[in-house]
């Protein structure tokens, strides 16, 4: 049997165009998913409402970081793709789950290679319902429909990993090396409260009031995301030795007005303005690739948010990106997976 492997990140649109970026959010913000209310509401609300009045905005925000080669986010998954495959003997595809570089095209690729079993990997750390499940559902929807005869494996989210927590620690030690910050927030991406509770396999553990986040050894953990945001920020506070009061979590990038994992990044930044914190660093540990919610929202935003309320240095920490040591474990994974049909967990 002939293997080959699948990076998956999130997608971008095709350019900064208000066209281009209406379709990509279209295709976003309808998956199930993301916005998970029945498709009645769910058409009214992105289809009614968002989609005419956020793609200019959105258009705009875009246009703050687009690079001469295009998307960030893209161009950023790509370079880590050739680093990944120079690692590899096994074909190793890139696809995104929303927009043109779309997983069906990915596995298409890899099936006129000859590739018969694929190794998904979902470009999160932590496991969410709208990052890593709509892309292994719909990878599965496309095997089943398109290439029957393929066997489709995942890699489960690495959160609490070693060998990534070093990768991830290293990163932010480097940045800030000599930097007199005196707060280091750690800023993942939200989702409502109620994914959450969806993804509470047991069904009964989650109270999304801390507690439940810290208890051990328990099943609802492997997919639970807040749990996996707070045991990255821990595991990664352990290795650089950082003293208590001197970090914190928080989550950015809410819609609506449902409950949303809080607290929230932009108030939190505010706060700390407004109790005199001078000089604060933030990291963004839910993505591996800077993007529009890393590079605008909180390098552009956030900034500004800081220094309105009296804030000084405001130092944000690039994501793993393409680093070196980052494209060299995803290739050790995959080559224990080539070797012996293990995957990390």
């Amino acid at each position: 049997m002939s293997k080959g492997v699948l990076l998956v990140n999130l997608g971008s649109p095709d350019s900064t165009d208000p066209k281009d970026v209406k379709k990509y959010l279209g295709e976003f913000l309808m998956d199930p998913r993301v916005i998970d209310v029945p498709l009645w509401a769910r058409t009214l609300l992105v289809k009614g409402i968002i989609l005419n009045t956020r793609p200019k905005k959105s258009a705009a925000a875009y246009q703050k970081i687009w690079w001469e080669e295009g998307s960030p986010l893209i161009v950023l998954s790509e370079r880590l793709q050739k680093k990944v495959a120079a690692q590899t003997e096994l074909p190793v595809g890139l696809a995104m789950r929303y927009g043109s570089m779309n997983i069906k095209d990915g596995l298409q690729a890899l099936h006129d290679q000859g590739v018969t079993e694929v190794l998904i990997i979902p470009l999160y750390p932590q496991f969410a319902m709208a990052t890593t499940e709509t892309i292994l559902v719909l990878a599965e929807e496309l095997r089943a429909k398109h290439f029957p005869s393929m066997q489709l494996t995942d890699l489960p989210a690495f959160y609490n990993q070693e060998a990534y927590i070093n990768v991830l620690s290293d990163s932010i030690a480097e940045k800030i090396k000599g930097l007199d910050y005196e707060h280091l927030l750690f800023s993942y991406h939200g989702v409502p409260e109620r994914h959450i509770r969806k993804s509470d396999v047991t069904k009964s553990h989650c109270t999304i009031d801390g507690s439940c986040c810290k208890a051990a050894n328990t099943p609802a953990h492997e997919f639970c995301y807040r749990h996996q945001c707070y045991e990255t920020t821990r595991q990664v506070a352990d290795r650089l030795q950082l003293k208590e009061g001197t970090y914190s979590t928080s989550f950015q990038s809410r819609l609506g007005f449902d409950p949303w994992l809080q607290p929230y990044t932009d108030r939190t930044i505010e706060r700390m303005g407004k109790e005199g914190i001078k000089k604060m660093a933030i990291v963004t540990p839910a993505f591996v690739s800077d993007c529009l919610e890393t590079l605008e929202e909180i390098a552009m935003e956030g900034e500004e948010i800081f220094h309105e309320v009296g804030g000084k240095e405001f130092t944000t920490i690039p994501c793993i990106n393409d680093r070196d040591d980052w494209a060299a474990l995803l290739g050790e994974w995959i080559n224990t997976w080539a070797t012996s049909n293990t995957v990390v967990a």
